[in-house]
């Protein structure tokens, strides 16, 4: 009986692997995108949405979903649940916050000759005219207070030309309710025009209900202060960053107790990312990036006590916590991704340190689709400094075989290089075409230190360039790499990148992709909207010729001053409604590969930002891709 189990077995797991298939764009474009909405009052269920894009209409489902906290019972409903807590009531009852986009300025043509209603021009007098992907028309997001009982609004913004929440991704955790549901905390950056684009100065502001009086919390901080919360003691809790401009700066946990501001994390090497309070409100549980993952981390909160402030990390693995859902007793309810995997939701016991999984949105699509081997590699920079670099091998991968090898290029310049899952740069599918990808965590990227985060600026075109080729040059030695078919791609700063290393990199590439990279740091600094990065990144303003730092970048690391060494071929994307790095850089990138003769193609989006985001769009984005690599590699 036992022979005939084992056989049994045996045959499953063959017919298993015949089943398996590689990633396709059409694969990825079915699976579901996860949304957490909440925890039932009882803390034992969590609520959840699927959303599944129809590519072929451009429509997009939506499906709900109440799944136990331990894993054991999840079902489907009917409807968006209504029983989940809603933070936008005050804790009396009494009021409700909305949103609103209120007219505040005079910008367009009609405002200032309402006569000439078919008028389509703009006017303005300074910056923030435009923003990620949207002309300023003179509207503002506005808090809206609206007494339950008496239908009574008041705009807590009234008249001023400023965003509460921000512009263009702020949300709920932009503001809160005090405890006692006499203030609302909001986020906001009080400042406009040239002012607004030039710096990073958000602070959190008390409005009081009964007074209708506007209170600065955090005059005294220059940089961001963000994500306002209090404790279930009470304490006002916010992350901030210190220095104004500096949109990359370490984040900290501050806690204001018997008025006084409390760094929680001032002495640990690293930055966060987003918190919760524990029940108790003797701990802070917050998301870090950590040696290329997200992590869950614990700082403990000494009160009056005379306990030190100890930060613990309490997971580890190869994959990325990409948000904190809730406390059910010992668990707490997170949604996880990793290179292999789109977001999930889990929850982790903290006594037993165990993982749980809870939504299930994509497991019958995952289980036909044969994974990608991921491989940790740590390699000696030019300057003695040990560097991760992800590797992802092909799902059927034979180190027998010979592959062609992808430098790919992270963006940011200092977003993390973690267990992402992207619907367009995604590592799975680029492998399930039979590509190597080599993904080094160099200079910039967060999870390494404050120092090794914070080494990129000022510095594009330097040592960060060394660790792209110290990388590629390292995994090239391994056998299963074709030495003689490797590309190079990013987006944003990868983008960049791709244009610097075409001029410096000897040969070593036979193909360059670049989306919305940044080429001639000039233009760029004359038409990016958050003029604060340049000034940080690149030091300051091209005409300022005693300027070392911005001479160095305007000079040495602008991608401009290189072209003369292109001689490879060179795929170019750009979408026009870009503010971020406006469509001009791929326009003055592809002209200048024309114009050298160097094989070259652009594609441009009308109506896509800095980021692909309609699925059919996204679907010839990732066609163009794979053909233009199969042309040139």
């Amino acid at each position: 009986m036992k022979k005939v189990l084992l056989l049994s077995f045996s045959c499953l797991c063959l017919f298993a692997q015949a089943q398996e298939q590689k990633m396709t764009k059409e694969l990825l474009w079915q699976l579901g995108r996860v949304s957490a909405l909440g925890l039932s009052n009882d803390g034992k269920y969590v609520y959840y949405q699927v959303a599944t894009p129809n590519v072929k209409d451009l429509t997009s489902s939506t499906t709900y979903w109440m799944t136990s906290v331990d894993g054991k019972m999840y079902q489907k409903l009917d409807e968006r649940p209504t029983n989940l807590s809603d933070t936008n009531i005050s804790p009396d009852g009494k009021y409700r916050i909305t949103v609103e986009n209120i007219k505040v300025e005079k910008v367009l043509g009609k405002d200032y000759y309402p006569e000439m209603t078919q008028s389509e021009a703009y006017i303005y007098d300074g910056l923030d005219y435009r923003h990620w992907d949207t002309w300023s028309d003179g509207t503002y997001n506005h808090i809206i207070v609206e007494n339950i009982e008496t239908g009574e609004k008041v705009d807590i913004l009234k008249d001023e030309p400023y965003h509460s929440p921000q512009k263009t991704f702020g949300g709920s955790s932009d503001y809160t309710w005090s405890p006692a549901g006499d203030q609302i905390i909001y986020v906001s950056k009080k400042l406009s025009g040239t002012n607004y684009a030039l710096s990073t100065n958000t602070d959190l502001y008390a409005y009081d209900i009964k007074t209708g009086v506007t209170t600065n919390l955090t005059e005294y901080n220059k940089g961001y202060d963000t994500k306002p919360s209090f404790s279930p003691q009470g304490h006002l809790t916010w992350l901030q960053m210190k220095r104004d401009g500096y949109e990359a700066d370490k984040n900290d946990i501050i806690v204001r107790y018997n008025d006084m501001d409390h760094n929680l994390t001032a002495y640990w090497d690293g930055t966060v990312d987003s918190y919760i309070w524990s029940k108790d409100g003797k701990k802070i549980y917050f998301t870090a990036p950590i040696d290329g993952t997200v992590q869950l981390f614990e700082v403990n909160f000494p009160g009056n006590t005379r306990m030190a402030v100890n930060v613990r990390q309490i997971t580890k693995g190869d994959f990325d916590i990409t948000g904190i859902v809730g406390f059910s007793g010992d668990r707490i309810v997170t949604t996880r991704t990793d290179f292999n995997t789109a977001t999930e939701i889990y929850s982790y016991d903290l006594k037993r340190s165990r993982w749980t999984k809870v939504s299930h949105a994509n497991d019958e699509i995952y289980k036909r689709i044969a994974k990608s081997k991921v491989e940790r590699k740590y390699v000696t920079t030019t300057d003695g400094k040990q560097m991760l670099v992800y590797v992802i091998l092909p799902p059927d991968f034979n180190p027998n075989k010979k592959y062609p090898t992808l430098l790919y290029c992270q963006g940011g310049p200092q977003s993390p290089l973690s267990q992402f899952y992207s619907f367009r740069w995604n590592f799975q599918l680029m492998a399930a075409e039979g590509y190597v990808i080599v993904a080094p965590n160099r200079r910039g990227m967060p999870g390494f230190g404050v120092e090794w985060n914070e080494a990129i600026s000022k510095d594009w075109g330097g040592q960060v360039m060394d660790d792209y080729l110290t990388a590629i040059d390292e995994v090239s030695k391994e056998n299963y790499v074709d030495k003689e078919r490797l590309g190079a791609v990013g987006a944003s700063y990868g983008g960049y990148s791709v244009f610097y290393l075409a001029g410096i990199h000897e040969n070593r590439f036979k193909t360059f992709i670049s989306h919305c990279g940044v080429f001639n740091l000039e233009s760029m600094y004359g038409t990016t909207e958050e003029v604060f990065f340049p000034n940080w990144d690149t030091g300051g303003a091209y005409w300022e010729e005693h300027n070392t730092d911005a001479m160095k970048a305007y000079y040495h690391f602008n991608p401009i001053k290189n072209v003369k060494n292109w001689n490879t071929p060179m795929l170019i994307i750009h979408g026009g409604e870009d503010y971020r790095v406006p469509i001009g850089q791929g326009q003055e990138a592809f002209q200048a590969a024309q114009l050298r003769g160097i094989k070259s193609r652009f594609v441009y989006f009308p109506y896509e930002n800095h980021w692909v985001t309609q699925a059919q769009n996204a679907q010839v984005w990732q066609g163009e891709f794979f053909r233009w690599l199969k042309e040139t590699l």
